[in-house]
């Protein structure tokens, strides 16, 4: 439809077209239906910080650590219910409050400069003030961090933390458990040596058998000498001729007996000797391995350990030693477990092997040692690796182990700053054992 515009000088309003009705009405339904989208936007975000409001409202009532929010001004804006607790305010009487005020005299000091360092740095810092609670003043550790802005500036802290006795007796309770853990460890390896000790038994009084038979075999012989020689002596001071002595001294063989009296003197102190040996092997395998720490020969080491075990073998095993002197600090007789442990479980799994042989090597290797133990048994089967060294697991019939030895070997070797290792180096198993060099050994 035309419009008909007004002419020059005329009063008269001008007419719309019917199109710029319709655009009127487009632009007023857009706008209507952007302030609805607005709207329901709107919503939205206030569901969501209502319900990001009642979330933090949640924590700050349940968590039972001290938190305490301040704005720019370190001023308090929200606190924990545990404050609450511990100053007897409520958050209302507690809010805008300087938070310097919250704490003692003494304390307020180290909190500014803190609150000054975090400002500066914006990274967090920790700092001991004590709060003034209800009844009196109560040690905090506090993690002071800051709060920033979308921009990146400090726009206020969070200050989080527990009460210093509530650390303290937890740390006391750790300590405890640390302690306890220690003990039963300690329990354990005096446990397993006494388990590999027992069955050494056989071996041990068969090596003692040896030379206290000795030894009493000679005494006998010594007691014979001392009789004769007695009786010999008592017809010189009776006062005989020279010829009943001469013919006394070819009766009861003098001159033989004087001759195998040192024989029977030697006898006799190369078996005590013996005894004196194997006694101190056993007190070294039967030490418990604790105090301090000293310098010692791993390969002389390994030798007494493995050696005592091949005593009391009741099957035929080649054992084979190579080693060279090599210096490391630790505890001999833990380290003594160790060997024992590996030897005893290579004579295990050899049982009822023709041709059975196990080799133990020492050697240096840079700045550690590595003691290798090897026999040509059946191995460790592939699925059972990575469980050979949990406490408690053997392949060993009930009754035969303890399921701790490798457990403990592996603990022991940690506890020297080693490592004890499953290797492949041959059809059987083979175990490697690496320990720093003592500082200065060769």
């Amino acid at each position: 439809m035309a419009t008909h515009p007004h002419p020059p000088g005329s009063d008269s309003p001008a007419k719309f077209s019917d199109d710029a009705w319709v655009e009127v009405l487009s632009a007023m339904d857009r706008t209507y239906a952007d302030l609805v989208s607005y709207q329901e936007q709107l919503e939205r975000q206030n569901a969501e910080l209502q319900e990001m409001r009642t979330f933090l409202t949640a924590i700050l009532s349940s968590v039972s650590d001290v938190l305490i929010v301040a704005d720019r001004g370190a001023r308090v804006a929200r606190v924990s219910r545990s404050v609450e607790a511990l100053t007897g305010a409520g958050e209302a009487a507690l809010g805008g409050r300087p938070l310097v005020g919250l704490f003692a005299e003494a304390a307020r000091e180290a909190v500014e400069a803190t609150l000054a360092r975090v400002r500066d740095s914006r990274k967090g810092a920790q700092v001991e003030a004590e709060l003034l609670a209800a009844g009196g003043v109560e040690p905090l550790d506090l993690w002071v961090a800051p709060r920033l802005d979308d921009r990146g500036r400090v726009d206020g802290f969070v200050l989080t933390g527990r009460p210093l006795g509530a650390l303290r007796k937890a740390y006391a309770e750790l300590s405890e458990s640390h302690d306890a853990l220690k003990t039963a460890q300690a329990q354990l390896v005096r446990n397993e040596k006494l388990a590999s000790l027992g069955r050494l038994l056989a071996g041990v009084a068969h090596e003692l058998n040896n030379p206290i038979s000795f030894v009493y075999a000679n005494a006998h012989a010594l007691e014979r000498y001392a009789g004769k020689f007695e009786t010999y002596f008592a017809r010189v001071q009776e006062g005989a001729s020279r010829e009943e002595l001469i013919a006394l001294r070819q009766e009861l063989r003098l001159d033989r007996e004087v001759a195998n009296l040192r024989t029977a003197i030697e006898g006799a102190r190369e078996g005590a000797e013996r005894v004196r040996d194997i006694v101190e092997d056993l007190r070294r395998l039967s030490s418990d391995g604790s105090g301090v720490a000293v310098v010692f020969d791993l390969a002389q080491t390994a030798r007494t350990a493995a050696e005592w075990v091949m005593r009391g073998m009741k099957q035929p095993v080649v054992l084979t030693i190579e080693t060279e002197p090599v210096q490391v600090l630790g505890r001999p007789g833990h380290v003594q477990q160790v060997v024992m442990n590996l030897v005893q479980n290579a004579v295990d799994a050899l049982e009822g092997q023709a041709g059975a042989a196990i080799r133990l090597t020492v050697r240096p290797d840079g700045d550690r040692a590595v003691l290798t133990v090897s026999d040509n048994g059946p191995g460790v089967p592939e699925a059972l690796r990575p469980a050979i060294f949990d406490p408690f697991f053997t392949t060993k019939p009930v009754g035969r182990g303890t399921g701790l030895g490798l457990s403990i070997s592996h603990k022991i070797s940690e506890e020297h700053g080693g490592t004890l290792t499953l290797c492949d180096a041959g059809p059987g198993a083979c175990f490697r054992l690496y320990l720093p060099r003592a500082e200065g050994g060769a």
